[in-house]
C-alpha cells in the first residue's frame, strides 16, 4: 500500500482497528469512497493472532463493488480458506506456513480480477509473472496444503488445547501480563502477550538462551525500543507495547514445551524488571 502511495500516487485510508486488533465491517463500509480501487485486510495478525471478520468483510467489499485483496498466509491450514464464502478476489499465500518449501506462494485471483504484473520481462505464467517457473516448489506446495486441510480440524483441535494452556499458565504466573488480541477469535496456534515494563526483545533473548524460540513484535532502532505499531494502533500504552511477545506452536509441540514456557518465562521477565 505505501508503493502506490509513494510510487504511483495513490491515497491510502487506513481503517482503524479496535482494542482487539479487528477491523469494524461499518467502519470499513464508511471508510470506502467512490474512488476506492482497492480493500486489503489480513484474515489473521502474525504479531497478535487475530482473525478478522472475512465474510462480513468481503460483504461489504462485495456491496460497494470494490475488489477485496488478503493476506491469509497466517491463516492456511489453521483457518477454513472458502473463497467464495468471503467473497475475496486476491488471496495470497506462504508455502513454509503450513510445512511446504520456502520461497515460493500463492495468490489466486478471481477470474475477472484486473491484474498488472508487479515484474515484467516474460510470459511465464500466462503473463503473470516472468522467470522460469518453480515447478518443484509449486508440487511441493501443493502437495503441503493439501496435507495440512487433510490434518487441520484434528491439529487445529490439538493446537488450540495447547494454546489456551500456555495463555492460562502465562497469564498466571507472570504479573503485570496480558493478553494481545483476540481471546476468541484468534488463530488456534497463536499465544501473544504483553508484559508492563520490560523490552519484548530482551525476553526473547532470555528465552533464547532457555532454549525456547520466540518472537516479539517490537523493532530496536539505535538501540532504542520501539512500541509495536500494531499494539499502538490496538491503544496499549507504550510501557506495554514495547514488551510484546509472540509465542506459537506447531506439530513438533506438547505438552512439555508449554510446561517449559511457563516454568522458564516468569523468571525472565522477573530478572529483567529488576536489571531496569
Amino acid at each position: 500500500m505505501d508503493q502506490l502511495r509513494d510510487v504511483f500516487g495513490f491515497e491510502v485510508t487506513r481503517v482503524p482497528v479496535d482494542g482487539c486488533g479487528r477491523v469494524a465491517p461499518d467502519g470499513l463500509a464508511k471508510a470506502i469512497r467512490t474512488d476506492t480501487v482497492l480493500v486489503s485486510v489480513m484474515t489473521a495478525n502474525n504479531e497478535v493472532g487475530t482473525v478478522q471478520s472475512m465474510v462480513r468483510i468481503g460483504r461489504v467489499c462485495r456491496e460497494h463493488g470494490v475488489p477485496f485483496h488478503t493476506d491469509a498466509v497466517q491463516a492456511a491450514g489453521r483457518l477454513p480458506l472458502e473463497i467464495d464464502d468471503i467473497h475475496v478476489d486476491l488471496l495470497a499465500l506462504s508455502a513454509h506456513k503450513f510445512y511446504g518449501p520456502k520461497g515460493i506462494g500463492v495468490l489466486y485471483v478471481r477470474r475477472g480480477t484486473s491484474f498488472v504484473p508487479p515484474i515484467t520481462g516474460g510470459d511465464h505464467e500466462r503473463g503473470r509473472r516472468p522467470g522460469t517457473v518453480n515447478v518443484a516448489g509449486a508440487v511441493g506446495l501443493a502437495t503441503a496444503l493439501r496435507l495440512a486441510e487433510e490434518e487441520r480440524v484434528a491439529e487445529v483441535a490439538r493446537l488450540r488445547r495447547l494454546r489456551d494452556r500456555l495463555i492460562e499458565g502465562v497469564l498466571e504466573y507472570v504479573p503485570d501480563s496480558r493478553l494481545t488480541g483476540h481471546p476468541r477469535h484468534r488463530l488456534p496456534h497463536h499465544a501473544s502477550f504483553a508484559f508492563r515494563g520490560v523490552e519484548g526483545e530482551s525476553v526473547v533473548i532470555r528465552l533464547d538462551l532457555e532454549g525456547i524460540a520466540a518472537g516479539s513484535g517490537a523493532a530496536c532502532a539505535r538501540g532504542e525500543s520501539e512500541p509495536s505499531f500494531v499494539l499502538t494502533a490496538m491503544g496499549l500504552p507504550a510501557d506495554w507495547s514495547v514488551g510484546s511477545l509472540r509465542l506459537t506452536l506447531g506439530h513438533g509441540n506438547d505438552e512439555s514445551d508449554v510446561d517449559r514456557v511457563i516454568q522458564a518465562l516468569p523468571g525472565v521477565v522477573e530478572r529483567l524488571r529488576a536489571s531496569e
